[in-house]
């Protein structure tokens, strides 16, 4: 095993013992250059698992995740990228669950909006590919540099429509 592999194990189990998120983010670069595949997979995977730990204690805590702080950050990202995982599958319910639970778990606005548009388009069955493509700002989202998609079309109306009159049935 190389100097490099060792030296970056090194750091990914010191940040996995510090239950560091934020520190796996960074790493996250050199470890797809150095790791193989089952490596990485590894990697993300403890990522998702701090990430879920700390949401955890979030919720047993009665507390909410603050995008300020860096670890809520990291953990927030984690797991919306975890969700996103869900909608790209095609496992809307779940997606929708995670959705919600996350737009739920912080004081942030724009992240709640966000994520609420998210919820009703997967619990909608709408495929991903429609939703980034009607719905999603994409190009506003990247100008805004958020973790996650930010900035929506004025089509976004409609998902709103569409779930009222589901309930309306």
């Amino acid at each position: 095993m190389s100097n490099k592999v060792k030296e970056l194990k090194a750091k990914v189990l010191k940040a996995q013992e510090n239950s560091d998120i934020a520190s796996m983010y960074i790493l996250q670069e050199e470890a797809l250059e150095i790791f193989d595949e089952d490596t990485v997979s590894g990697f993300y995977a403890n990522i998702l698992d701090l990430a879920l730990e700390n949401l955890t204690n979030t919720l047993e805590s009665c507390k909410s995740l603050e995008m300020d702080r860096v670890q809520d950050f990291a953990t927030l990202r984690a797991l919306y990228e975890y969700a996103m995982e869900h909608y790209h599958a095609k496992a809307y319910k779940d997606a929708s669950a995670l959705f919600e639970v996350l737009g739920g778990i912080t004081k942030d606005e724009n992240f709640s909006l966000a994520l609420s548009y998210h919820k009703l388009a997967s619990q909608n069955c709408i495929s991903l590919d429609d939703f980034m493509s009607k719905y999603a700002d994409i190009e506003e989202t990247q100008k805004n540099k958020t973790f996650y998609i930010s900035c929506f079309t004025n089509k976004v109306q409609e998902l709103l429509n569409i779930t009222k009159m589901h309930t309306e049935k």
